[in-house]
């Protein structure tokens, strides 16, 4: 019986993923590459992002050297 439940569950799993894809409009994948390529937004948002990315290198490089300092310093003799 453990072997059927098994067998039903898988086979509700593919019936399920089927029916979500079944259910995207044929004009969908046009929509979305147009979207942030129609007016160069992409290149904002990668710009902002890569910013952002940066920043938080710098930030965290910046505390491990102070952490590092912190350490040499505190060793007992």
């Amino acid at each position: 019986m453990n072997l059927y439940k098994k067998i039903a569950l898988a086979f509700s799993f593919c019936l399920t993923s089927m029916f979500s894809f079944a259910q995207t409009p044929a004009n969908a994948a046009s929509q979305q590459n147009g979207w942030m390529n129609k007016d160069g937004k992409i290149y904002v948002v990668v710009a902002v992002v890569l910013v952002i990315l940066i920043g938080l290198f710098i930030y965290l490089f910046s505390l491990d050297r102070k952490l590092s300092k912190l350490e040499k310093g505190n060793k007992p003799a």
